[in-house]
């Protein structure tokens, strides 16, 4: 097979989540374990760093391996989902993993594979534990795909556990309640092994504190901990703030615990200025508040639920704003049927003109069912049946002082990243 048939032969047999959603999912670790035993334990050959939330995780996890590459490791990045390539999901020092190595992966393990009918989360993790190991890095850091507890990259013993914060999402398998939820993303917490918790609330702190202190695991809530900062951020969403308070956390425990393993962070303060100042030209980072062009004004993000559109409403908001009175502002939006549509909607704006679509996946609300639901909370707009024909009549109908806003789902940033690429 070459890299598209290979690709292909990935989602078909081993269904995405991305894809078709929970018929995809498939919690526990026997998997993983079968597939991490055949590899010879890959990551036990390098230090790690696991990150889960419910939201800034993919941030987080860029940032932090913005700061090692820049300290001079050799760095692993596994994240999810991607935008345009699969590739994106597995990196070293910025750059994606070959195409070659993904074909040839497929092609050496699938006969061991098959028969245990893996999922495609379960199969990429594998790879990207392996490839690690080949690329030869001194750290990986390691995203949690959903959840911690029984999230198939829960087989790896970090340096440092990262929990950035807790909200509603994915309920259908971690829960209804907060501390449900908090329990679960807890699951990645381990015996003497140090955990940055960035947000939490009266419901979710003593579920942290209680799993911390039962494992013998020293814990630090970065709300409890503001660190100054006097550099630049380069990811500009409202929301960053918490995340790179989170990240400020981790770093004089990221050094303590480098040190402990032979590794001495020198003028630490520069290179995190430097990392946070340059976090998507060192880790290739796409689609948070992202300015696509600045006449009109377009940006784009992958918030895509309620505790994410809290900071992005106000965001749009704001920047809308601080436009001539004669701009329009143009939302493209759209959601999957997972996510609490009509709580986002809330929090809308009532004054845009809306252009509702929807992503190329299984997962997709129809693009009239959103209308529909948009009329009931007073949003008016037209609906189009793919984002590349709602990002374009947006386009289109704009001025050079407009302002569009396109999001709703990392799905629908991702669609538009792939027809501007290809444009």
């Amino acid at each position: 097979m070459n890299y598209s048939e290979t690709i292909d032969y990935l989602y078909t047999s081993a269904p995405a989540f991305t894809k078709v959603g929970a018929d995809a999912y498939k919690p526990g670790l026997y998997t993983t374990e079968a597939l991490d035993k055949h590899a010879g334990h890959p990551h036990k050959e390098y230090l790690t760093i696991h990150v889960a939330g419910t939201n800034g995780k993919g941030s987080c996890s860029h940032t932090i391996a913005a700061i090692l590459q820049s300290a001079g490791l050799r760095v692993g990045l596994y994240t999810s989902p991607h935008l345009v390539t699969f590739r994106e999901r597995i990196r070293v020092n910025g750059e994606m993993i070959s195409e070659q190595y993904i074909t040839d992966w497929v092609a050496d393990n699938r006969a061991f594979f098959e028969p245990l009918h893996p999922s495609f989360f379960e199969l990429t993790t594998a790879m990207a534990l392996e490839y690690f190991r080949e690329s030869n890095v001194d750290i990986a850091v390691i995203e949690v795909g959903l959840g911690g507890r029984l999230d198939c990259t829960n087989i790896i013993t970090p340096i440092l556990s990262v929990i950035t914060n807790i909200s509603f999402d994915h309920t259908q398998f971690l829960g209804n309640t907060l501390a449900a939820i908090a329990s679960e993303k807890a699951g990645i917490i381990k015996s003497g092994v140090p955990v940055v918790i960035g947000e939490t609330t009266a419901e979710t702190r003593p579920v942290f504190q209680d799993k911390a202190t039962a494992v013998g695991a020293p814990i630090r809530f970065a709300e409890d901990n503001a660190i100054v900062f006097d550099g630049d951020f380069e990811l500009k969403g409202l929301y960053q703030e918490k995340n790179r308070q989170t990240v400020l956390n981790c770093v004089p425990l990221l050094i303590d615990q480098l040190k402990k393993h032979g590794i001495e962070i020198c003028d630490a303060t520069e290179k995190v200025r430097y990392a946070m100042a340059h976090v998507c030209e060192l880790t290739g980072l796409m689609g948070r508040w992202q300015t696509l062009c600045s006449r009109p004004l377009v940006i784009c993000d992958t918030g895509h639920n309620v505790a994410g559109w809290k900071y992005l409403a106000q965001q749009i908001s704001e920047t809308f704003s601080s436009l001539p009175e004669s701009s329009t502002l143009r939302i493209v939006f759209g959601m999957v049927d997972d996510k609490d549509i009509n709580t986002v909607m809330e929090m809308l704006p009532k004054e845009a003109v809306y252009y509702f679509t929807q992503a190329e996946t299984h997962r997709a609300i129809p693009s009239g069912k959103v209308m529909e639901a948009a009329a009931r909370h007073s949003l008016r707009g037209t609906a189009f049946a793919s984002v590349h024909e709602a990002y374009d009549a947006a386009y289109g109908d704009s001025t050079a002082d407009d302002m569009i806003f396109i999001g709703g789902s990392s799905y629908i940033v991702a669609d538009l990243m792939t027809y501007l690429k290809h444009s």
